[in-house]
């Protein structure tokens, strides 16, 4: 069976898809990149936010498409928003064969037997627990639990990913041990929320710091990062082991949403201003070299003039070396829904745009002393220079993250290729991107 694959929304859903194209490669399925040749394709889908459902929508009925004008013998859709809105979508796309929610993965690999399009008892040897699906293996990601507890009003990933529930420690460190075997030297952990690692497990079950000590333990992956944490799960032990470590490299992810009081409450987030701040602080004392991203909601129901001045004015005050930005859009089911959506939308865009340009003069002023370090960066692409721009290859200090982030444009960088380390000097900085030269004699 040749199987095409459509994966769609976060890193956490890229790594569902890698996990369920194991289980088809282990039956005999081929992966191909043209998706209208295939004779089953796999859509994952996004229910986050609107922009995402109508991508996911539109995805699925082009892939459908294929039934006709391609090889495609049946499609299935899987992921966010068909556990979110399966009676509709079957309603209303009636051209796909099979939607499947969380609950009901497990029906994959017999439904496809029972349609003769994969073998029930194939001879392959089983690729192992993730198949990737990228073009750059060395860069991979980490789930290491599903489903979040927290009650943010805003939020509907608790309606479709159910409670927090952690991955057994000794399954994560099997599929690291398998990343890595496939060429993995960035490991970005990920789940709703790192910091509630193991503690669903019962007392004395490992909690984040303990999984972290036994991957450095287990494996020989350069980089670790963190990406999502609440600042409550940045615990004394936590911080210790980040500071003490350099494999994991000084970077994380602090989602804040806000900084007026009476928003983060209506908002139902766990953190208050002056909180926020002072784990901030106390986590640049330990750590003086990290570099923090977070994320803002502007035009949350309510939201009015004064909140967004309190909100820029922290940004300005705290200096976040990255901050994402997002627009307000009401979600089926939140809690926020009682609310009126009474912030216009021309309002909401005008405010994210105010606020991303606050924060590329913050960004740039806040790499600006990086500039004259030297460092590794780990190469993610050659590249051919064009526009009068002198570099040769593109990639990451450990303060970017893989595709959210700002990059690292590398003159003579040799023979390196996608995978290497560079050592390279820090020569100048955007708000953004950082200029680099790669050191002689350490050039690939």
């Amino acid at each position: 069976m040749r199987l095409g694959v459509v994966s769609l929304g976060c890193d956490k859903a890229t790594v569902d898809s890698e996990r369920l194209v194991a289980r088809l490669v282990g039956h005999g399925a081929e992966v191909i990149d043209d998706v209208a040749a295939a004779d089953v394709v796999l859509v994952n889908t996004c229910g986050f936010i609107d922009a995402a459902k109508q991508e996911s929508i539109d995805t699925i009925i082009e892939v459908s498409e294929y039934k006709t004008t391609g090889s495609v013998k049946a499609v299935v859709a899987v992921g966010c928003l068909v556990q979110r809105y399966l009676e509709e979508l079957k309603e209303e796309i009636p051209e796909v064969d099979l939607f499947l929610g969380f609950s009901d993965l497990g029906k994959l690999v017999p439904e496809l037997e029972h349609r003769g399009l994969i073998e029930p008892n194939p001879e392959t040897s089983h690729p192992g627990i993730r198949n990737y699906l990228g073009d750059g293996p060395h860069v991979r990601y980490l789930k290491i639990s599903e489903g979040c507890d927290h009650t943010c009003a805003f939020c509907a990933i608790p309606l479709f990913r159910g409670k927090h529930v952690s991955e057994s420690m000794a399954d994560l460190v099997a599929e690291s041990r398998e990343l890595e075997a496939q060429g993995a030297l960035e490991i970005n952990l990920v789940a709703q929320d790192l910091g509630h690692y193991g503690r669903d497990l019962g007392k004395g079950a490992p909690r984040l710091p303990q999984l972290l000590l036994t991957l450095l333990e287990e494996t020989s992956v350069p980089w670790f990062r963190l990406l999502y944490v609440y600042s409550f799960g940045l615990t004394d032990e936590l911080v210790d082991v980040v500071a003490s470590n350099p494999r994991i490299v000084p970077y994380i992810d602090i989602p804040i949403q806000h900084a007026s009081d009476r928003m983060l409450e209506r908002m139902r987030r766990p953190e208050r201003q002056q909180t926020i701040r002072e784990r901030v602080k106390w986590l640049r004392d330990k750590i003086p070299d990290i570099a923090i991203r977070t994320t803002c909601i502007v035009g949350f129901p309510g939201e009015t003039d004064e909140d967004f001045a309190e909100l820029r004015e922290f940004v300005d005050e705290i200096g976040f070396e990255r901050l994402g930005v997002f627009t307000y859009s009401e979600q089926d089911g939140t809690r926020a829904t009682v609310f009126e959506d009474d912030v216009p939308e021309d309002v909401k865009r005008e405010r994210m745009e105010e606020l991303l340009s606050l924060q590329r003069v913050i960004s740039e002023d806040r790499l600006a002393r990086f500039v004259g370090r030297e460092v590794d960066v780990l190469i993610d692409e050659v590249v051919n220079p064009a526009d009068g721009l002198a570099a040769t290859h593109v990639g990451r200090v450990k303060w970017q993250a893989d595709d959210v982030d700002g990059i690292t444009y590398i003159k003579n960088g040799g023979w390196a290729k996608p995978g290497d380390f560079v050592r390279c000097k820090i020569t100048n900085n955007t708000d953004c991107d950082f200029e680099a030269t790669a050191l002689a004699g350490d050039n690939g």
